[in-house]
């Protein structure tokens, strides 16, 4: 019996909002176990993205990075194009980009809404659709793993356009797997709980009432680490998940299973 490998030697790896937090992590890792990787960031943050892609060099893997605003359609299909014709393919997508806006349910505006879909749920479908023509076009199949939320299916408070985006990342994930299934593209999404990055330890450290909230809310009874969620990723990446598609993989310590 041959044991399926995690090993992603000599892919195209796609890797959208790496600048830093999960979406650097991700791009390293990618490279840590054998792909050459294109990283994006937003216009005017490249440099944050070119940080990163010295460490996927120091890995011994090519680094291509390309700015991206996932709400500007043309760009998409443009950074889509450049990787294609600069490394011939793209095997893996990690579709990371997205943002928030915390403001309680009668509070949030016509424009709050818009961001956080546009940039959540539209940005990520027509990342997904762009590089899914290239691997439907290409007809080697391919991986594609998007970054959803546990707040996608349970409620929280302040948080209701994104649990509404991530949420709608679940379902079109599923969607998508069922269509493209034929081609051969598996399609999966991965749902953290609250992640120890900068901005969620910094978060919790000024507000000690979420703080003990979100713990008393996760049974393993800490917040994800960062590389928690990585091995996620890495796993829907590669060979070792050839036979998931539609599926979420909830990283939450529990959070959803009470």
């Amino acid at each position: 019996m041959e044991i399926p490998t995690f090993r992603l030697d000599g892919s195209v790896a796609l890797v959208t909002g790496t600048g830093s937090g999960m979406g650097k992590a991700f791009a390293i890792a990618l490279a840590q176990y054998g792909a050459d990787v294109a990283l994006t960031e937003l216009p005017g943050k490249e440099a944050l993205a070119e940080e990163t892609a010295a460490q996927v060099r120091a890995a011994g893997r090519r680094a291509l990075v390309i700015p991206l605003d996932v709400t500007r359609l043309p760009m998409i299909q443009a950074m889509v194009d450049r990787v294609v014709s600069e490394w011939g393919r793209i095997d893996i997508l990690v579709n990371n980009a997205g943002m928030n806006i915390r403001r309680m349910a009668v509070d949030v505006t016509e424009d709050d809404w818009d961001k956080v879909l546009d940039t959540d749920l539209k940005g990520v479908f027509f990342v997904a659709q762009a590089v899914g023509k290239h691997m439907i076009g290409r007809g080697q199949g391919g991986k594609i793993v998007n970054m959803a939320s546990q707040i996608g299916l349970v409620a929280y408070h302040s948080r209701i356009a994104y649990c509404a985006a991530k949420a709608g990342v679940i379902n079109m994930t599923r969607v998508l797997a069922f269509e493209w299934a034929r081609y051969k593209i598996k399609v999966n999404a991965v749902a953290p709980t609250f992640v120890n990055t900068p901005f969620v330890e910094k978060l919790l450290k000024e507000d000690a009432e979420l703080r003990q909230d979100v713990l008393n809310r996760i049974p393993l009874g800490r917040v994800a680490e960062v590389e928690d969620v990585v091995g996620a990723v890495i796993y829907l990446a590669s060979p070792a998940s050839d036979m998931v598609t539609g599926h979420t993989l909830l990283v939450d310590g529990g959070w959803t299973a009470v």
